[in-house]
């Protein structure tokens, strides 16, 4: 069920698209006055904010934890997906107009007990579990929304150890695994 409305989301949206046009301009994350938000806007929860380009990737940032309110981490994430994601040079004024935007409003990570490798693969739930797996200083994750391009566990496990700098046979029992969902918001 769908926890933000038809209004909501529009306004989440334009204020991820009004960042980036800022960011264009002043270089530097939109300010926000929160007491032009609604409570429901300003609760704490973490987001990522993903950018495509002519359907590809162009750049996705976010917060697996909660510390701000939800409009100010879609602002901030939007900037930093634009301007700060190391895997692509920042977008050009020129791009903008073209943009895609996804916002993902995450639900709070919970821990998930595996035994093995073979253990999470029957415990995941693809199309609902975003993923994340942490080990030795490494931490990579992917958001429910991958799935539409893996939608095996298996591809989907090794290519997120693959992203976390591991190789695809990587398994260590201090290894931690969390799972969390979110709402996809385009």
């Amino acid at each position: 069920m769908a926890e933000y409305n038809a209004q909501e989301k529009d306004s989440l949206l334009r204020l991820a698209r009004e960042s980036i046009a800022y960011g264009i301009i002043h270089h530097t994350p939109m300010p926000l006055n929160l007491s032009t938000y609604t409570e429901h806007l300003l609760q704490t929860r973490a987001c990522f904010v993903t950018l495509h380009l002519n359907g590809q990737l162009r750049g996705c940032i976010g917060s697996l934890m909660a510390f701000n309110p939800l409009v100010a981490d879609v602002v901030q994430n939007a900037f930093n997906a634009a301007f700060k994601d190391p895997r692509f040079a920042p977008v050009a004024a020129a791009e903008v107009p073209d943009l895609t935007l996804d916002i993902s409003v995450l639900s709070k990570p919970e821990p998930l007990h595996v035994a093995s490798e073979a253990d999470l693969l029957q415990k995941l739930r693809p199309g609902i579990d975003g993923l994340i797996l942490s080990d030795k200083g490494h931490q990579a994750t992917f958001l429910p929304s991958v799935w539409e391009q893996l939608p095996n566990a298996t591809d989907f496990v090794i290519h997120l150890k693959n992203k976390a700098g591991w190789p695809s046979n990587y398994w260590s029992d201090t290894m931690t695994v969390a799972t969390y969902t979110s709402e996809l918001i385009s």
